[in-house]
C-alpha cells in the first residue's frame, strides 16, 4: 500500500476557506504535492464527512482525456452540465489551470473595439472561474504551477474573489513526522535531500539523486525554455548554478551576469539575467528576499538574496558538491518563516564609528527581519556561538538596531532555548523547524 503523506496545516487551511464565496487558488512549484493535496487528501476528508463522490467534479488539464477542457468555453459548458442540480452542493477541482488557453470571441466585430480593450475579445479561464463562482452551489478550487499566471494576477483578475493557498515542499516537521529516524539524523537527511514528496518517499539514495536531478533538467528548466520560447538554455542553466551556489549571499543582476558568463565562457547581459530571474521566481524555483535598512526604514532596490524553494533540488543542481552547512541552514530557516506566513526581509544596520578623529559608517547584516502587526523580530542563523569571539560576531548587528524588539539566534542542532544578559535568545534550529518554539512568544 502506497504511503500517504499527511499535510494537516494545508488541509486545515482548505477547510477554513471552503464555501467562502471565493475561488481557492492553490499555487506552488511543480511536483510539490498540490494535486495530491486536492484530489486525494482533501477529497478523502470531504468524503469522510459525507460528501458524495459524484458531487466532487475533478478536471486535470495536464491529462490527455481532459485536454479538451483547456478551452475555457468547453470547460464552462462541462462544469455547468455536471452541476445543474441546484439542490446539491458541488466541489469543483481544476488541476493545472495555467494550461488553459484564451479563446477569441468571433461574434464581436474587432474593429468596433478600441485597441486598448481588445483583450476583452478573448475568453480566459479567469472569465470562466468568475462565472462559476457566481453559482451558489459551487465551491471552486484550482491548482497552478506558474505564479505569473496565478499569484501575480490574483489581485487584478480576482480582486477579493480569489483566495490563495501556497503549497511548499514538505516542511521538516512533515518530513520528520513520516519516518523513524531521530531528530538529528532526520535533519541531516533533510538538509541533503529536502522535501520534494517523491524524493522523500524514495528510500534508495541513488534514486533520490536521480529523481531530483531529473526534475531540474527535464521538468523545471524545460518548462521555462518552452514557456518563454528561449532559443538558448545555456544562460538559464548557468544562472541557476550561480543562484544555487550563492544561496544566503547578497547579489544583484550584474554580479549574477558576471558569474553566469564565467560559467558559460561567454558574455551575457544584465537585462537577460533580470528577465531570467523573473522566470525562475515565476516557476517557484527561487524566492527573493529584499534588503531592509532598519534605522532608515527603507528598502535597497538593487541587491537581494535568493533562496532555493527546496534545498534538495538546489543540492541536486550542483551534483551534491557544494554543501556549505551555514548557507543550507539559512535557506531552511527562510523557507520555514515564509511557510509560516511571515513577510521576510534581510536586515541592514548602519553602525557609525569614530576612528582617529574620522567618522566612518559601515553596514552590518541581520539574516532575517519579520514584521507582525504589532512587533518586529530579528533572527540570525549561526552554526554556533561556542567562543566569545563568535558570539560577539553573531550578536553585533542585533545590538546596534537601536530598539528593544525580540532578537533570536538559531543555532545548529537541537539546543533548548536560553537568553543572555542582553536579552538575545538562543535556540536550536531543529526545535524551530519542528514548531516546538514560537518566534513571537519564545
Amino acid at each position: 500500500m502506497a504511503r500517504i503523506i499527511e499535510r494537516k496545516r494545508l488541509l486545515d487551511e482548505l477547510f477554513s476557506k471552503r464555501w467562502n464565496g471565493k475561488v481557492k487558488i492553490i499555487t506552488g512549484i511543480r511536483r510539490c504535492g498540490k494535486s495530491f493535496l486536492l484530489s486525494t487528501l482533501y477529497k478523502n476528508a470531504l468524503m469522510a464527512e459525507g460528501v458524495r463522490e459524484d458531487c466532487i467534479i475533478e478536471i486535470a488539464l495536464d491529462k490527455d482525456e481532459d485536454s479538451p477542457y483547456r478551452n475555457p468555453r468547453t470547460l464552462l459548458t462541462y462544469v455547468k452540465e455536471r452541476t445543474k442540480r441546484r439542490n446539491r452542493k458541488y466541489y469543483v477541482f481544476i488541476d493545472e489551470i495555467q494550461l488553459s488557453y484564451k479563446v477569441k470571441n468571433t461574434d464581436l466585430d474587432e474593429n468596433a473595439v478600441p485597441k486598448e480593450d481588445r483583450d476583452l475579445l478573448y475568453t480566459t479561464f479567469y472569465d470562466v472561474l468568475n462565472d462559476l463562482r457566481m453559482q451558489e452551489n459551487l465551491d471552486i478550487y484550482v491548482t497552478g504551477s506558474n505564479s505569473k499566471m496565478l499569484s501575480k494576477d490574483i489581485v487584478t483578475n480576482f480582486r477579493d474573489r480569489g483566495s490563495e493557498v501556497k503549497v511548499y515542499p514538505l516542511s521538516f516537521r512533515e518530513f520528520y513526522g513520516m519516518g523513524d529516524m531521530d531528530k538529528a539524523d532526520a535533519f541531516e537527511e533533510y538538509l541533503e535531500y529536502g522535501g520534494m514528496p517523491l524524493a522523500v518517499l524514495e528510500k534508495n539514495e541513488t534514486e533520490k539523486r536521480k529523481y531530483l536531478s531529473g526534475l531540474f533538467r527535464n521538468v523545471y528548466l524545460k518548462d521555462i525554455v518552452e514557456r518563454y520560447k528561449l532559443k538558448d538554455d545555456s544562460v538559464l542553466d548557468a544562472l541557476v548554478d550561480a543562484l544555487s551556489s550563492s544561496v544566503g549571499s547578497l547579489t544583484n543582476p550584474t554580479k549574477l551576469a558576471n558569474t553566469a558568463s564565467s560559467l558559460m565562457g561567454k558574455a551575457t547581459s544584465n537585462h537577460t539575467v533580470k528577465n531570467y530571474l523573473d522566470f525562475l521566481q515565476d516557476a517557484f524555483l527561487f524566492i527573493a528576499a529584499s534588503r531592509y535598512d532598519i534605522k532608515g526604514r527603507r528598502y535597497f532596490d538593487s541587491i537581494q538574496k535568493y533562496y532555493a524553494m527546496d534545498i534538495g533540488l538546489r543540492n541536486a543542481k550542483l551534483n551534491f558538491r557544494q554543501q556549505e552547512r551555514s548557507h543550507l541552514m539559512e535557506n531552511l530557516i527562510f523557507l520555514e518563516l515564509v511557510r509560516l506566513g511571515y513577510s521576510v526581509d534581510v536586515g541592514i544596520v548602519e553602525v557609525r564609528k569614530q576612528t582617529d578623529g574620522k567618522r566612518t559608517a559601515s553596514l552590518y547584516e541581520i539574516d532575517f527581519v519579520i514584521n507582525t502587526t504589532r512587533k518586529r523580530i530579528y533572527i540570525q542563523s549561526a552554526l554556533n556561538v561556542d567562543t566569545p569571539e563568535k558570539r560577539a560576531q553573531e550578536t553585533f548587528s542585533m545590538k546596534h538596531t537601536g530598539d528593544s524588539f525580540r532578537k533570536i539566534i538559531l543555532l545548529d542542532g537541537n539546543r533548548k532555548p536560553w537568553t543572555d544578559e542582553d536579552g538575545i535568545t538562543y535556540v536550536g534550529v531543529i526545535p524551530f523547524l519542528l514548531g516546538e518554539i514560537d518566534v513571537e512568544n519564545i
